[in-house]
């Protein structure tokens, strides 16, 4: 089984190094990193924090739409793309198992994920510490951000597929694949946001609030990484929930959202038909 789910991602991988996302995404990642962290840096003799802390933060809040963003992008189209070209039942007749499938798949863009990640974070980090020698106290914080990304890019890769199973079509499963995007990432925190104030402290914000945001794999993200950040003040939206919500709870959203997308995904390419 190993074997076949690791060479499903061999080709995987070749196949994003020949179209060309390996590259976008490493770039996407190092531009955006590099910015957020000379922008994000200048509040640090404020806060009384390391440049290294305060740069996670700003990078947390990178990290909870670009991330989606490129997960979404490089696998919107890993089903409905093989049904669109008809290489689909041709994948099929090949003695590996549906969900070896995903999973060769889903190892070559969390690979690719992992290593944008990698360059993007370490790249920034190293420009902090380069004028801030007691950055090294925000290591911790940067490595808990780093594989928090990917575990938030692989549960919206398992997201991906899932549309991509459903919509059959490459066109059909980009729009579904935006629209999942804009909603979990930009409308559900404003949603939140415009119930929160409508209750004007009630039983949502009290009871309800903490658990909807629990809900979200972006919001349980962001929850995790600000809660156990030394520069939750610099970062803003979330930071008072991030106080409020154990550490734990965050922790197991983030990691038990990749399994049910995985679930989702799998589940809905059992379903499609050559």
């Amino acid at each position: 089984m190993m074997h076949r789910i690791l060479a499903t991602a061999g080709t995987e991988f070749r196949i994003a190094l020949r179209n060309r996302w390996v590259a976008i995404a490493i770039v996407l990642m190092t531009l955006f990193a590099l910015v957020l962290s000379a922008a994000g840096s200048a509040p640090t003799g404020g806060l009384g924090v390391d440049r290294l802390s305060v740069t996670v933060a700003s990078l947390t809040s990178l990290a909870v739409y670009l991330v989606p963003l490129l997960a979404l992008l490089m696998s919107f189209d890993a089903i409905a793309g093989e049904v669109e070209r008809g290489t689909l039942p041709l994948l099929l007749t090949y003695p590996v198992a549906r969900v070896e499938i995903v999973l060769g798949k889903l190892a070559a863009h969390v690979a690719i994920l992992a290593l944008a990640v990698g360059v993007g974070y370490g790249i920034a980090a190293a420009a902090a510490l380069a004028v801030d020698p007691d950055a090294m106290a925000g290591l911790p914080a940067l490595w808990r951000l780093g594989w928090t990304s990917v575990l938030l890019g692989a549960t919206f890769l398992g997201a991906g597929y899932a549309l991509s199973a459903l919509a059959r079509r490459p066109s059909g499963a980009a729009g579904l694949a935006i629209g999942l995007w804009l909603g979990l990432v930009v409308l559900y925190d404003l949603g939140l946001l415009a119930a929160v104030v409508a209750d004007d402290g009630g039983w949502f914000t009290t009871d309800l609030f903490p658990v909807a945001l629990l809900a979200n794999p972006a919001d349980a993200f962001r929850l995790f990484n600000l809660s156990a950040s030394d520069a939750t003040a610099a970062a803003s939206g979330v930071g008072g929930a991030a106080a409020a919500i154990p550490l734990w709870q965050s922790a197991l959203s983030v990691a038990l959202w990749p399994l049910v997308a995985l679930a989702l995904a799998t589940s809905a390419f059992r379903k499609v038909t050559p």
